[in-house]
């Protein structure tokens, strides 16, 4: 895989073709991109809570969120998008599929990890992206400036001020913990993945095949598992398909849309914003009081991705 382009794009609403990648700038797609990325961080910013409130086996609600996105997805993937879909090339297709697969182990580690270790502690580890996202982007030949890490850091640390993050010596909290971590580097895949595959493909093929790949692999997960798929009440039914809608079609598809113009970085270190996001959200609907660092910490990972986004914006000047 190539190191992945930072790149404007006109505006696809409808998930069609992209246009050839333009230099980076303040044009509409952009700032379309930068209000899509607002959109889709509010999005994943319900999982959490959501997953906290939904009465079904962790894998259970990762395969459903995905099988059921994929069948919202396919009436206008096999309609609209079927000729792109048959010429769109082996190796954007096998990307697609890696990139399912890489979803499929962050959900598989990450939401087990929440009933292994604090919350908390999982939250952060998992939100390590960006480090990993810039790692391998400079391993790949990108150089990010330094303003670009001082920006990642600076963000990290933001989650760390409202998470804290204390590894627990206990074999079950610290196997919850690297699972955390893990799932926070198969993010940072699943990212640099899209942006990859996104420089040629549509959103709507590439979040068709990526999803489907990810329902697939999560369903034999279940399976070997025994993770129970049915047998849920109507009420837990009706929070898999809210988080359905809110985190995956709002929020990841949104984030696999604007990647492509904003680059793995930019996208990655805006991801940190969903923990306050969901601290806010839980705060209005389950009623748990946000901790006093929200509101500061919000403020920090906002300052960080400015950094990060200036970093951009210089370089492609």
């Amino acid at each position: 895989m190539t190191a992945p382009q930072s790149t404007a794009t006109t505006a696809d609403p409808g998930g069609t073709q992209p246009a050839a990648g333009i230099p980076a700038g303040p044009v509409p797609g952009r700032r379309l991109d930068f209000t899509l990325l607002a959109v889709a961080v509010a999005g994943v910013s319900m999982s959490a809570p959501l997953i906290a409130a939904t009465a079904a086996p962790a894998l259970a609600i990762a395969f459903w969120r995905n099988a059921m996105a994929v069948g919202v997805l396919s009436p206008l993937a096999l309609w609209r998008h079927r000729a792109e879909l048959r010429h769109m090339g082996g190796r954007a297709l096998a990307l697609s599929v890696a990139a399912g697969v890489v979803l499929a182990l962050h959900f598989g580690m990450w939401l087990p990890s929440l009933n292994m270790t604090s919350v908390a502690t999982s939250t952060a580890l998992c939100t390590t992206t960006p480090i990993w996202t810039t790692l391998v982007l400079r391993l790949r030949g990108h150089r990010p400036p330094g303003l670009a890490w001082a920006g990642t850091g600076l963000a990290v640390l933001g989650v760390l001020i409202l998470t804290g993050i204390d590894l627990s010596t206990g074999a079950r909290a610290l196997a919850g913990d690297l699972l955390a971590l893990g799932a926070g580097m198969a993010a940072a895949g699943y990212v640099l993945l899209g942006a990859e595959v996104r420089r040629t493909a549509s959103t709507t093929a590439y979040t068709f095949v990526c999803y489907g790949t990810t329902a697939v692999v999560l369903l034999a997960a279940c399976l070997v598992s025994g993770s129970a798929l049915g047998g849920y009440d109507g009420a837990t039914w009706l929070k898999i398909v809210a988080l359905t809608v809110a985190a995956q079609l709002l929020g990841h598809s949104l984030l696999n849309r604007v990647v492509r113009g904003l680059g793995p970085a930019t996208t990655s270190t805006a991801i940190l914003l969903e923990t306050p996001g969901a601290a806010l959200v839980a705060a209005l609907w389950l009623g748990q009081t946000p901790p006093a660092a929200a509101y500061p910490a919000l403020g920090v990972i906002l300052a960080g991705l400015a950094l990060v986004i200036l970093a951009d914006r210089r370089k492609s000047a």
